[in-house]
């Protein structure tokens, strides 16, 4: 089989990396393209799907949020996969792909801390030796999923370089990669990065799109009126996007993080504010200073504090096939508490954000709208957001 394009989308993508990492990246691709279609390793992970990950997971009328917004909402409700997150999708994909190379240790990045927790489950499950490389500021704010991590049997490295955060743990994790690649598998946690990571995070999430849309077709008789998500890297809107984005008259609206305002700098906002540059090994949009340099990025979310996206996003904006906005820290949180006080569902903070945008969206009371409810909020109980 030939190798796909390290540019599938548009001038977007690619890999830009050392030439040290040319080689191990290589490698992973040429183990994807073999397993991804080999008969075994489909019923495995199906399996896996069904029996460990707990899917198909629900498209839940949210009625009493609905009668508050005034439109038809339907939850995507991956804050019930095992491990309390999308995240688990992609991880348990990509160490069983690790597990069919030979690997026997894997390391991963994590900011909010769920793709972590579902790296050292899916580490744990497999029976392999797992080290999450996590900025100090993220330790401190997501405790709750450190002590997972832990109890999993992972290593947490704490990561004290630049902004302590997502963007300085995966410049770790790279690093760290470079000279252990030879039992060592990276599972990257996003739709970023450098080839051929969007390509297989894209496809062990899109799952969760081509289950919604079967979904909703069978609960409305039609396809939904727009499809939101909210955007840090990536992964959850990409999972929920790909299945609809033939579907012209479908809205796809990814929700980024204004921080505490677009007209500040304290913003994660890459794709409404940003401008096309080069991260984590790859062309697209990103937060850079005149010289190119990358800002530091801020959210009230821990997950979508990232001051990049992933390429298909970039592509997407682009295109004009998917519409990008933001929600402030502020209107995020009273979107957190709003939908676990009328449904009784705690959101994570990440996924709150395009609960917000629906709340101030000018949808029609006939719109039928799903939210990709990415997360649960458990990780964030602990945090003080005065």
């Amino acid at each position: 089989m030939k190798p796909f394009d390290k540019k599938q989308f548009g001038r977007f993508g690619g890999q830009y990396v050392s030439e040290l990492l040319n080689p191990v990246l290589h490698e992973m691709e040429e183990g994807f393209i073999r397993f991804r279609e080999d008969p075994d390793f489909i019923e495995t992970l199906n399996r896996l799907r069904k029996t460990y990950l707990g899917r198909s997971t629900p498209l839940y009328h949210a009625t009493r949020f609905s009668q508050v917004v005034g439109c038809k909402v339907y939850l995507k409700r991956e804050d019930l996969v095992h491990g309390g997150a999308h995240k688990t999708n992609n991880t348990v994909a990509q160490v069983l792909l690790a597990s069919a190379m030979g690997k026997k240790k894997i390391i991963a990045e994590t900011g909010a801390g769920q793709h972590g927790v579902a790296v050292a489950m899916a580490g744990a499950l497999f029976g392999m030796e797992t080290k999450i490389f996590m900025g100090v500021k993220d330790i401190e704010r997501q405790q709750p999923n450190v002590q997972r991590m832990k109890l999993c049997g992972a290593e947490v490295i704490p990561v004290e370089s630049g902004s302590k955060t997502l963007k300085d743990a995966i410049n770790e994790a790279l690093r760290y990669w470079v000279g252990h690649s030879t039992d060592t598998f990276y599972v990257f946690g996003s739709v970023a990065g450098p080839y051929p990571f969007p390509m297989m995070v894209t496809e062990f999430q899109r799952v969760i799109g081509d289950e919604a849309r079967k979904q909703i077709l069978e609960a409305e008789g039609r396809l939904p009126d727009a499809v939101v998500a909210c955007v840090g890297g990536g992964s959850n809107a990409i999972g929920i996007f790909k299945a609809f984005i033939s579907d012209e008259k479908v809205r796809l609206i990814g929700v980024e993080a204004a921080g505490k305002g677009l007209d500040t700098s304290e913003h994660s906002a890459s794709l409404t504010k940003g401008s096309i540059g080069v991260l984590h090994g790859a062309e697209t949009y990103v937060l850079q200073n005149e010289y190119g340099q990358i800002q530091e990025a801020h959210s009230v979310a821990a997950g979508l504090d990232y001051p990049g996206v992933g390429p298909e996003h970039s592509f997407l904006k682009e295109s004009g096939r998917a519409q990008y906005v933001a929600v402030t820290d502020d209107e995020a949180l009273v979107a957190f508490y709003e939908l676990s006080k009328l449904e009784g569902i705690i959101p994570a903070i990440e996924s709150s954000h395009a609960l917000a945008y629906v709340r101030k969206a000018d949808f029609a009371s006939s719109d039928v709208v799903i939210v990709n409810l990415s997360g649960r909020g458990d990780k964030d109980l602990s945090r003080n957001f005065s």
